[in-house]
């Protein structure tokens, strides 16, 4: 054969070219189409599908306790005493209902009329089959009408027939399920505690009188393991009081309200407290839907128009005054919307948004009739809430002001102190980078030490404004936060816009002392609450100057924690004649010495700020930075032995 034919017969593109993966192989081929990613994340994803399933059945009414265990050896055991998974045999795949369940892709008992499920959140049938297919080994044991069955399964396929465990019996239904993570799927198998940890009391908030048992037993020095036990009788009253906690509420109770209609259960709980963010978490069918939806769409157009309505009849709003924007009367909200349906438009299988059209009508007459008799039956609390948004509509507009004085071209050539930005030659802002230093003394020895190419410098007066109390108008009258906003390029909150940052990394130099660790937290404060996008982007880091420099002789070394420190001396001879020199400032290097050891690519150390967890990132800094001195004070104390002497 001639070699022009054997290159056309290489292109040539036939049905023989069409793999066919059979059963559950395309999803150990493409796992990250069913659970999102193979890393962390989509780990975590496997014991929440399992979980998912017996929420399904708390919601369906037919179970109360679900336990969750994390095993020695990291498999994971998930029991409820619901009904247990159907054991007879299925008409159309002939295998019985356990196997149908662990071993075809959407199969279920949540799809079309006299479904299994009325409400569910597993809506696309692919959970516990997805979990069986990514799992090295899956153990299941159903407990149905006093019997025991048990099946076992390696890698998606059945290696036991369903059969019922002699002599084994037991008082209740239910389902328990044990499967441990494919490694060849799943680069690491190491569940991070805390973060299903916060999805189960999620999920208990949600699903009012469901106890969740959760227990880890990896870690030896605990007996019986780390445990949390989550039980709710008030449901998301209490979650919306969690959210406010360590901040000053506006009113006592929060409003509550809970009402079906069009098939589709409504819980809202909402209280105001007198911080300047708003929180407000959405989920269906207890899936939080963190990019919002059709649900929370209907919420804000109710709220903005109830509270309106309600200032312009009692005369709250005069007629010539404008109405609040929604910004104005979200502002110090916290809030949690539950709908439960029966069948929810996800946007794909890890369901971020709420797709349905249908919710965000229901939802808008819902909330505007209770919203509307609640305001009605409790009068000071809703002068109480619409004097803060008065107040949110006066400080918004006088931040529109300090906001065109900051986004007005040439800014920084005419603020007050020209030259303040020691900016960059390089005109590609992914090659470039900004230092935030602290005061004019280190500001000084990073312009000498820097790159003038690609690495600008801005010095930093003083303690920026604690942003977590203080409304937009002031913030904005704050000098250095106004050169800061307008050094990085992107704008600020809802006017943000990463394609203007004018650095690829956004990097906090500050001293090694407990100002410097203060400014720190400053300016993460800032930007979280102001500029999440650019930690999420992956943009922001703090550098990492040394604690200690070691002269032996000509000899200079650099050791950058106490630690460090420690193990240097013990392995030093006790003869040996060593300088130690305690660095607490930046100023106190030599130009030379910064360059070396902080800003130099080649051999400085940044840590990248990532955002893991929004919702405890933002208590953890209302906490820390917010009006309340109780909380803060009490998480000191019970956090002080954990405190770490290098910064």
């Amino acid at each position: 054969m001639s070699e022009k034919k054997q290159t056309k017969k290489k292109q040539e593109y036939t049905s023989a070219n069409i793999q066919v993966l059979e059963g559950l192989e395309a999803v150990r081929k493409r796992p990250g189409m069913y659970i999102g990613s193979t890393d962390e994340r989509g780990l975590h994803h496997l014991i929440y599908e399992i979980v998912d399933n017996s929420i399904d059945e708390a919601m369906a009414g037919h179970c109360d306790r679900i336990q969750i265990i994390i095993n020695e050896d990291s498999s994971v055991t998930v029991t409820d005493n619901g009904r247990g998974i159907p054991i007879d045999k299925h008409i159309k795949t002939g295998l019985s209902g356990v196997e149908t369940v662990l071993t075809v892709l959407h199969a279920g008992g949540k799809f079309g009329e006299g479904g299994g499920y009325k409400v569910s959140g597993g809506l696309h049938g692919v959970g516990a089959s997805v979990v069986n297919a990514l799992s090295e080994s899956l153990d299941v044991v159903v407990s149905n009408k006093q019997k025991l069955y048990k099946q076992n399964y390696k890698k998606g396929k059945a290696t036991t027939k369903l059969q019922a465990i002699k002599n084994a019996k037991s008082e209740r239904n239910g389902t328990q399920i044990t499967f441990y993570p494919d490694r060849e799927i799943f680069e690491h198998v190491n569940y991070d505690f805390h973060t299903l940890e916060e999805r189960f009391r999620e999920m208990a908030y949600l699903t009012k009188g469901i106890w969740i048992d959760f227990t880890d037993k990896r870690n030896a020095n605990l007996p019986g393991g780390e445990r949390k036990v989550f039980f709710f009788d008030s449901g998301v009253e209490a979650f919306v009081r969690q959210l406010n906690r360590g901040r000053v509420a506006v009113h006592n109770e929060p409003i509550y309200f809970q009402q079906e209609k069009s098939d589709i259960l409504i819980e809202v709980a909402l209280q105001y407290n007198t911080s300047f963010t708003e929180n407000i978490l959405t989920f269906a069918n207890c899936i939080k839907t963190i990019d919002g939806g059709s649900h929370l769409t209907g919420f804000r157009t109710a709220l903005t128009r109830i509270l309106n309505d309600y200032a312009r009849k009692n005369k709250i709003l005069k007629s010539d005054d404008p109405n609040l924007t929604g910004e104005d009367v979200r502002e110090g909200l916290s809030a949690i919307i539950s709908v439960k349906l029966a069948n929810p438009q996800f946007e794909g299988q890890t369901k971020t948004r709420l797709g349905n059209p249908e919710v965000k009508g229901v939802v808008e007459s819902t909330v505007s009739a209770a919203l509307s008799r609640s305001l009605e039956e409790n009068p000071q609390i809703a002068k109480k809430i619409l004097e803060k948004g008065m107040m949110a509509a006066r400080a918004r507009e006088a931040a529109k002001k300090a906001r065109d004085l900051v986004q007005r071209k040439g800014f920084l050539e005419n603020s007050a102190l020209p030259g303040k930005l020691a900016d960059c030659s390089e005109k590609d802002p992914s090659a470039c980078e900004i230092y935030l230093v602290e005061g004019d003394s280190a500001g000084g020895s990073a312009k000498s030490a820097r790159d003038r190419r690609n690495q600008a410098i801005l010095p930093l007066k003083g303690k920026i404004l604690n942003v977590e109390k203080s409304r937009l108008d002031k913030m904005l009258s704050h000098e250095e936060i106004r050169v800061l906003i307008t050094a990085i390029g992107t704008g600020f909150a809802d006017d943000y816009n990463g394609e203007n940052l004018r650095y690829g990394k956004v990097i906090i130099m500050t001293d090694a002392d407990v100002d410097g660790a203060h400014i720190r937290t400053l300016l993460l404060t800032f930007f979280f609450r102001f500029m999440p996008k650019l930690i999420e982007d992956g943009h922001l880091y703090i550098a990492q100057p040394p604690l200690y420099s070691i002269s032996q002789g000509k000899k200079m070394k650099w050791l950058f924690t106490e630690k460090e420190r420690d193990s240097f001396i013990k392995n030093q001879p006790t003869d040996k004649k060593m300088n130690f020199q305690r660095y607490k400032g930046l100023g106190e290097m030599n130009p030379d010495q910064l360059w070396t050891t902080t800003m130099d690519p080649l051999n400085r150390m940044l840590q990248k700020v990532v955002l893991e967890d929004t919702q405890a990132s933002s208590e953890l800094f209302t906490m820390l930075m917010g009006e309340e001195v109780a909380p803060r004070k009490n998480f000191i104390i019970s956090h002080a032995t954990e405190a770490k002497i290098d910064s």
